[in-house]
């Protein structure tokens, strides 16, 4: 019995595959599948992305929601997130290149926990606010 809390505690909302049903704004990708899973004492998150042209992109990212920087696998520059949980469904996440933040995002799961709302806030190249959403379904 003593096992049952830790078990509710361990479950992420976040957990599962995703699926990039719609994006606002123009994509390099035709098709995104997110997987989301438990990892030591936090979570790994794993980018799979096909380009509008064809070629394939893999990023991976463990850390913890603590809010601390963990470097993203799968790039050239140095580029780090920092997860941490705002409530059981919404998580904000703060991404760095080079140690400077590029942009913020909210992370919402849905009640039902079968959607996951992506909304990043940031600037462009020329230095111009600039907000997007993404929206993913839950693979079952």
């Amino acid at each position: 019995m003593l096992l049952l809390p830790f078990l509710f505690q361990t479950q992420e909302a976040l957990f599962g595959t995703w699926h990039l049903h719609s994006a606002s704004g123009p994509s390099a990708y035709s098709r995104v599948i997110c997987k989301i899973e438990p990892w030591q004492d936090g979570l790994r998150v794993i980018y799979d992305m096909v380009g509008t042209r064809g070629g394939v992109t893999h990023w991976e990212w463990s850390g913890n929601l603590d809010g601390k920087d963990y470097p993203l696998q799968g790039v050239e520059e140095v580029i780090t997130n920092a997860y941490s949980r705002i409530d059981d469904h919404t998580y904000k996440v703060t991404f760095k290149v080079d140690g400077r933040t590029t942009t913020t995002t909210k992370i919402a799961i849905s009640p039902d926990g079968k959607t996951m709302t992506v909304t990043s806030s940031g600037l462009n190249a020329q230095g111009q606010a600039v907000t997007n959403t993404a929206i993913y379904n839950k693979a079952r």
